[in-house]
């Protein structure tokens, strides 16, 4: 897919992403990892978010992935993928045997830690329901500096114009119980629970012609 051009959010920019940019996006993915707080340290290795909810998306679909800059620096971004079934796929064959080696699995599931790594092994997990509807799936971190600026708009608009012109109908994402400004930001936006989990406030879907 073709990347959109830059363009001005205030006194930011937002931009395509480019190659360098994996070290300072992961930074960001670290300092809101944590339901949206810092996760510096709350992991064994704090690259473990970044290499499951990242870094994957950067090496599959990299023009899907739209990069926030202020100062000088990347302070946030959203990377998605234009099919969850596909792109688990890949990540499977092509992404876990690194990532198994850089992040063994924990075999029983005792600590939250155990859990991500966990989910980091069974890429599966990124396969939401109603796929025919909603086949795209997304992340998104901002720095606190980069909030509350109608930069996750931007972003947010910016991807379902890329999906839309590639024909995928409809994206979602899954948000934390405890993220809960995550969680207010994406209803802002128009994002709602999927047809077949009515009642999941945490599994929300948007379609691409939505206007956010």
């Amino acid at each position: 897919m073709d990347r959109a051009a830059p363009e001005g959010v205030g006194a930011w920019t937002v931009r395509g992403f480019a190659p360098g940019d994996e070290a300072a996006l992961s930074a960001v993915c670290l300092r809101t990892g944590d339901a949206g707080g810092d996760a510096t340290g709350l992991y064994a290795d704090d690259g473990l978010l970044a290499d499951i909810f990242l870094l994957p998306y950067l090496a599959f679909e990299p023009g899907l992935a739209t990069v926030v800059v202020g100062d000088g620096r990347p302070v946030g971004y959203i990377v998605a993928t234009a099919d969850s079934v596909r792109f688990a796929a890949r990540y499977r064959r092509d992404w876990l045997p690194g990532f198994a080696l850089r992040h063994p699995h924990p075999g029983g599931i005792v600590t939250f830690q155990d859990r991500i790594l966990a989910l980091g092994h069974a890429p599966e997990h990124a396969i939401g329901p109603d796929h025919e509807e909603f086949p795209a799936h997304l992340h998104i971190d901002l720095l606190p500096e980069a909030q509350g600026r109608g930069i996750g708009r931007t972003l947010v608009r910016r991807l379902l114009a890329q999906l839309r012109a590639a024909g995928v109908p409809g994206v979602q994402l899954g948000v934390g119980e405890r993220n809960r400004g995550a969680q207010a930001f994406y209803r802002r936006l128009g994002f709602a629970p999927l047809p077949s989990t009515p009642d999941d406030p945490l599994r929300l879907g948007i379609a691409t012609d939505a206007r956010v």
